[in-house]
């Protein structure tokens, strides 16, 4: 599993294309991937999308945690996660908001220990973290 992470707008989708450029991917953004045949590429992004929806539907932080390790598990040879980084400066006053930011960050640090390679992307410029 790799991982892509950075702000938003800093370039991640666009280095993930470039550097998958000739093959087939199965993209899912907003969404886990569904299980698919264990040759497939996925790439998952906008993991934040889908928590808030998830969150706003009334999901325990558990439940979403349970559901990405199955995502994770599901036999796909290879996937990449793009994942914007949303732990930095002002915490939000929205109740959702906040509690969406402690989620995404509870579930980073599950997949950043899962990875067997990070890259972040610091606008457009791609620096190798594992």
């Amino acid at each position: 599993m790799h991982i892509v992470f950075g702000g938003a707008f800093n370039g991640k989708r666009q280095y993930v294309k470039e550097q998958l450029e000739d093959q087939e991917v199965d993209w899912n953004e907003g969404q886990l991937p569904e299980q698919k045949a264990a040759e497939a590429l996925v790439v998952i992004g906008g993991l934040e999308h889908w928590v808030r929806r998830q969150l706003e539907q009334g999901f325990l932080e558990q439940q979403l945690m349970e559901q990405v390790k199955k995502a994770i598990d599901c036999g796909q040879a290879q996937q990449t996660w793009i994942l914007t980084d949303l732990n930095r400066g002002i915490v939000p006053t929205e109740r959702i908001e906040r509690e969406m930011r402690d989620v995404l960050g509870r579930l980073y640090q599950c997949l950043f220990a899962e990875a067997g390679s990070i890259t972040r992307i610091w606008y457009g410029i791609p620096q190798k973290i594992k």
